[in-house]
């Protein structure tokens, strides 16, 4: 299974089975994580075996079940660090979908767990991603039609066709797709809506567009 693959096949899962992340399904995502914190800055970190963030009112109200597993998004405290959470989540996202896991990005419905992970000097915790294997791989999400996401797309290339079609794949708050992109030339502008974890979802819609337009065709410019 490729990424583009996975994107598709992905969907958010809520309750999970027993069966352990262990093996060479841990080794290489664990590999994949500490890489994605080189490159991104980040300290994000895979939780295992820690049932405790969501035995509390607030995952049974979200209508988890059996999560035991759980990457812990962390970085330093700055403006970014939850649009860098989104970006580099996602892509750790879709790997985990290669390996045969299932995922649900949470922000809320949780409970902070304080000696599950650990915390450097001005990081937080910014929100934690679900994962193990599912009972069931999830459903597909309504989305947004092309138009609703664009401006100004007349005579637009292919590729960005292509890059907008994957970011309305990707998983965002409440399901709420609340970003914009245009393009002008090679220049592509994206934009965040208004609403509850709006920089989380604009990182995570971002790396989907480059996966669907190519990386090497465009090159961002941001509002």
């Amino acid at each position: 299974m490729d990424l583009l693959e996975a994107v598709k096949l992905r969907h958010s899962v809520r309750r999970y089975t027993d069966k352990p992340i262990d093996g060479e399904v841990r080794e290489r995502l664990e590999e994949y994580i500490a890489d994605c914190n080189k490159r991104s800055g980040l300290s994000m970190q895979l939780v295992l075996d820690e049932p405790r963030a969501f035995d509390c009112l607030m995952a049974r109200y979200g209508k988890f079940y059996g999560v035991k597993n759980y990457i812990a998004l962390v970085g330093k405290n700055t403006r970014d660090l939850f649009e860098k959470c989104g970006y580099y989540g996602e892509k750790i996202v879709l790997y985990a979908q290669t390996l045969g896991l299932n995922t649900c990005w949470v922000g809320a419905t949780f409970s902070k767990v304080k000696d599950a992970f650990s915390l450097g000097q001005g990081e937080r915790l910014a929100l934690v991603i679900a994962i193990g294997y599912g009972e069931t791989q999830g459903k597909p999400h309504i989305s947004k039609k092309f138009d609703e996401v664009t401006d100004d797309v007349q005579n637009v290339p292919g590729w960005f066709v292509d890059g907008v079609k994957c970011a309305l794949l990707a998983p965002t708050a409440l399901n709420q797709q609340r970003f914009k992109f245009s393009v002008n030339g090679r220049n592509v502008y994206a934009k965040k809506g208004r609403g509850p974890f709006v920089k989380t979802d604009l990182g995570i819609v971002k790396y989907h567009f480059e996966l669907g337009a190519g990386k090497e065709n465009f090159d961002w410019l941001f509002y």
